[in-house]
């Protein structure tokens, strides 16, 4: 298979960079995700998006660590990011959860750790603890202190940059104006039909690299709603398709790169991967780009009642 190589966006202080295509693999199933990454990795994909939340970190390492057994990528090509869950937020559990992704994927050290919600859950039970009631039992941690611990990460050699998914602008301020080390990359997400022009500002304003999930509006979650689950089907980014000889998701993922957003979209069928990163052959116009933007819809569809406004 011929791969494709990708560029980097400079990532932290220390000059590291980071793919600005990558493999996203939230709703992977066990099984899949191995196959998606040893796919992705064999097609050019360097950058792997993890998390604990998602149950598949141990499938993700074993195809990782396999294609550095066999020859085809060493560890130093690559770069891996998991996320913090929300049950874990408390400085005395940040490390053990970040060792025990470690683990899961075989590694050693993470390019990059993310904050995966700004919201802390009562820490110790499952990953979504709730009453009698069916509420969800928040915990009153402050993501300040998980930030310190984080910090502590770094300095110990186990991450080599952190950052922060799902907190809007006003948190990450709090944590700039009250750091040791700056965050390095925000995750959060971004389609057309959510393109969140403040806060993309804001973070190229700050230095912060950022990094769109569900950057094709996430068709295959069973949250979305009607009228945002056919994004690959409007006229607008088909005809633009045509005018480039690519498919809409290929337009929508050029839309984001051009606005120097790192993409991660999710797939497990291999022609889909494989499409997923042939975006450096062609760029929008001014106008085209004029075009995409004119779907946003400003609506947000994974996750809304876990994150605040602008974030």
């Amino acid at each position: 298979m011929e791969s494709c190589r990708v560029p980097g966006a400079t990532i932290g202080t220390a000059g590291a960079t980071i793919p600005v295509v990558g493999l996203g693999t939230w709703r992977s199933q066990a099984g899949h995700a191995r196959e998606a990454v040893q796919c992705a990795i064999d097609a050019g994909y360097r950058h792997i998006d993890c998390a604990f939340h998602y149950g598949n970190e141990a499938d993700i390492g074993r195809a990782i660590n396999e294609k550095i057994a066999d020859g085809h990528v060493n560890r130093e090509d690559l770069f891996i990011v998991s996320k913090l869950w929300n049950t874990f937020h408390s400085s005395e559990d940040v490390k053990p959860a970040l060792q025990k992704s470690l683990q899961n994927l075989g590694l050693t050290y993470l390019d990059l750790y993310l904050i995966h919600f700004p919201t802390a859950f009562q820490r110790g039970g499952p990953a979504y603890p709730r009453n009698d009631n069916g509420q969800l039992l928040y915990a009153d941690t402050h993501y300040l202190e998980t930030w310190q611990a984080l910090e502590k990460c770094v300095d110990e050699g186990l991450v080599r940059n952190i950052g922060l998914s799902n907190f809007n602008s006003l948190q990450i301020q709090d944590i700039l104006d009250n750091c040791r080390i700056r965050p390095a990359n925000l995750q959060v997400e971004i389609h057309p039909y959510f393109s969140q022009d403040g806060l993309v500002e804001y973070c190229h304003r700050e230095g912060l690299t950022i990094t769109a999930y569900s950057p094709l509006a996430s068709p295959d979650n069973p949250g979305t709603l009607p009228e945002c689950s056919r994004l690959l089907e409007e006229p607008t980014l088909l005809r633009l398709g045509t005018k480039y000889n690519k498919s809409a998701a290929q337009v929508v993922l050029r839309w984001l790169l051009q606005r120097k957003i790192v993409v991660i979209p999710k797939s497990v069928t291999p022609s889909r991967i494989k499409e997923n990163i042939q975006l450096f052959d062609f760029e929008l116009t001014t106008d085209d780009m004029a075009s995409v933007k004119a779907l946003d819809k400003h609506t947000r569809l994974v996750a809304s009642y876990l994150i605040n406004k602008d974030g």
